[in-house]
C-alpha cells in the first residue's frame, strides 16, 4: 500500500501524545529532515512540552549552525543551541576505527542531552530515527553493515525513554512528510546528512585541520552539482559530498615537489538509502570541481572520483 503522509500525520501525532503524556521531551534536531520533522510532529502532539536542542559537534558543515537556526525559526521550532566542538574533538582523538568513532559519537551526544534533560525534567529523548538507521545497525539475526550513532551509539544505562515516531519509514517517505506539514523544500528536499557528521568523510582519526578541509570540500561539490543541476546540465543526486583520505600523495605546487591529502568526491542516486548507484557526473562538471578543491585548499593535491555502487559499498565513507 502506497505511503498516505495525510492519513500518517494524525495517527503519529496521537501516537506521540499517548507515549509522552505528561512528561517533558526533548529532541535532537540536527538540521536533516528527518529530525525536523520529527520535531514537527511532536511539537503538534504536545507543543508546550518540547525542547529542540542542536548540538554543534564541530563536524557540521560550513555555516551549518547558523542555516539551521534560521530554518528552525521558519519552521516555528524553538531551538537551544550548545557549542560542544571541542568536547567532541577532544573524545575522539586517538580513535581511527569507524565503529568506535560512531559509538563514540552517539555516546557523547547522549551525554549532553541526558545533561540537558536535567534542565527541564526531562523523561523522552525524541530521535529522528527512520528504517535505515536501525536496519544497518545490526541486531535480530542482522549483521552490523555499520552502527548508526542514534542506535548502536546509545548507551544501555541511558535514562531516557525514546520516542521515534519515524521509525518504520524510509526517506522519501519523511520527505512527504515534510512537504505535507509545509516545511518547505528548503527542509522537505535537503539532501541526507549523516548523524556523525564529518566524522564519516575523514577516514581515520579526526582533526580539527582535516575536518576544515572537508567542509571546505563539501561546500565547493554542493555548490557545483547544484549549479549545474539548476542549468540543465546534469540529473541532480540524490547526496554528494567530499570525503577526505588518510593518506598523503606527491605532487606539484608550482616547481616544488608537494605532500599533500587527498580528496574523494561522491555522488549516488538513490530512493531510501538502503542502495545506491553511482551518479554519471559530466566530466566538465568534475574537472571543474577537482581544479576548485586544489586551487582553493592549499592542502589537498589530487582529486578522485568514486564510482562504486551501494552494495559493495556504503554511501559514506565510514
Amino acid at each position: 500500500m502506497a505511503f498516505d503522509p495525510k492519513k500518517f500525520i494524525p495517527k503519529s501525532v496521537e501516537e506521540i501524545k499517548k507515549q509522552i503524556g505528561n512528561e517533558q521531551a526533548i529532541c535532537a534536531l540536527s538540521g536533516g529532515v528527518d529530525s525536523f520533522v520529527a520535531a514537527t510532529l511532536v511539537a503538534k502532539a504536545v507543543p508546550n512540552q518540547l525542547h529542540a536542542v542542536y548540538v554543534d559537534n564541530g563536524l557540521m558543515r560550513k555555516n551549518e549552525t547558523q542555516k539551521v537556526k534560521e530554518a528552525a525559526k521558519k519552521a516555528g521550532v524553538n531551538l537551544i543551541v550548545i557549542d560542544a566542538k571541542k568536547r567532541f574533538l577532544d573524545e575522539l582523538k586517538g580513535i581511527d576505527e569507524p565503529e568506535k568513532k560512531r559509538k563514540t559519537i552517539g555516546r557523547v551526544f547522549v551525554e549532553i542531552f541526558q545533561e540537558e534533560s536535567k534542565k527541564y525534567n526531562v523523561k523522552v529523548l525524541v530521535q529522528g530515527t527512520i528504517a535505515p538507521d536501525w536496519i544497518e545497525s545490526g541486531g535480530m539475526g542482522r549483521d552490523t553493515i555499520k552502527s548508526h550513532h542514534n542506535v548502536g551509539g546509545l548507551p544501555p544505562g541511558m535514562h531516557l525513554k525514546l520516542c521515534e515516531p519515524l521509525r518504520e519509514l524510509y526517506k522519501h517517505e519523511v520527505r512527504m512528510l515534510a512537504s505535507e506539514l509545509g516545511l518547505g523544500d528548503a527542509i522537505a528536499q535537503r539532501q541526507p546528512f549523516p548523524g556523525p557528521g564529518l566524522a564519516v568523510r575523514v577516514v581515520g582519526e579526526i582533526t580539527e585541520e582535516k575536518v576544515a578541509i572537508v567542509q571546505e570540500a563539501c561546500e565547493i561539490v554542493e555548490t557545483e552539482l547544484e549549479q549545474a543541476a539548476q542549468s540543465g546540465k546534469m540529473e541532480k543526486p540524490w547526496q554528494y559530498f567530499a570525503a577526505l583520505l588518510p593518506s598523503k600523495t606527491v605532487g606539484v605546487r608550482g616547481d616544488e615537489r608537494a605532500y599533500q591529502y587527498t580528496v574523494v568526491v561522491r555522488a549516488v542516486k538513490s530512493l531510501d538509502g538502503m542502495t545506491a548507484n553511482f551518479s554519471h557526473i559530466p566530466f566538465d562538471i568534475l574537472e571543474r570541481i577537482s581544479t576548485r578543491i586544489t586551487n582553493e585548499i592549499r592542502t589537498v593535491g589530487r582529486v578522485v572520483y568514486d564510482i562504486t555502487n551501494k552494495p559493495p559499498g556504503t554511501i559514506e565513507m565510514e
